[in-house]
């Protein structure tokens, strides 16, 4: 049986519309009003290999912040949705992603206990602190940067029940630096729900997750 679920969400910041297929393959259809944004969460589906259906509106007139950390919190609970009792998945996983100049490490284990560490080298340290919009030229109001990267992740480890760890390794630029780390997070997730047929009932010597 897939593992599906459905969430909207609604406020006066933002409106989200999503359905996930965990299993399915990552055929997705995302918009947000977020370019870059959306680029990054179909990076994410194809190297997961989730199904996303995702439809946010948001009052990026104001910030940024409100669209990408509603669409974490309501993907981390699509998501903790979908897995129910997590009887017979894999739990932790890790994987390491480079793209171009970048190298991303993330760790996930779906504990329940939510748990979110971000941290750069000194080699990454600088590019950290730069947005997509101040090395491509688009307008400051649709800038882009690691601190919003971070508020989307710590979002989604909340609302999943996730420990998370990311480390960027290193990064030049700040596009390959940030597209590194959704792909990485995706591949560690996906192998951290996939199911093991030696695992019987929950990975854990509480019983439950």
């Amino acid at each position: 049986m897939a593992r599906t679920a459905k969430v909207e969400r609604k406020t006066k910041e933002t409106g989200i519309e999503l359905a996930l297929n965990i299993d399915e393959g990552g055929e997705s259809d995302i918009f947000t009003p977020l370019p870059f944004f959306t680029h990054m969460l179909d990076n994410f589906s194809r190297h997961g290999l989730f199904s996303i259906q995702l439809d946010v509106k948001g009052d990026i007139e104001v910030d940024l912040h409100h669209t990408v950390e509603d669409v974490g919190l309501a993907l981390g609970a699509a998501f903790a949705s979908a897995l129910g009792d997590k009887r017979g998945i894999r739990r932790c996983a890790c994987a390491s992603v480079p793209m171009m100049d970048a190298l991303c490490s993330v760790v996930v284990d779906i504990s329940g206990r939510p748990y979110f560490r971000f941290d750069t080298t000194r080699n990454s340290y600088a590019v950290a602190h730069k947005s997509v919009a101040s090395v491509v030229g688009s307008s400051l109001e649709k800038a882009f940067d690691i601190d919003l990267t971070c508020e989307f992740l710590k979002a989604f480890s909340n609302s999943a029940g996730l420990d998370l760890h990311v480390k960027l390794e290193y990064g030049r630029d700040v596009h390959h630096s940030i597209e590194s780390i959704f792909k990485a997070f995706g591949r560690a997730l996906s192998a951290a729900v996939e199911k093991d047929d030696r695992i019987k009932g929950v990975p854990s010597t509480k019983g439950i997750l």
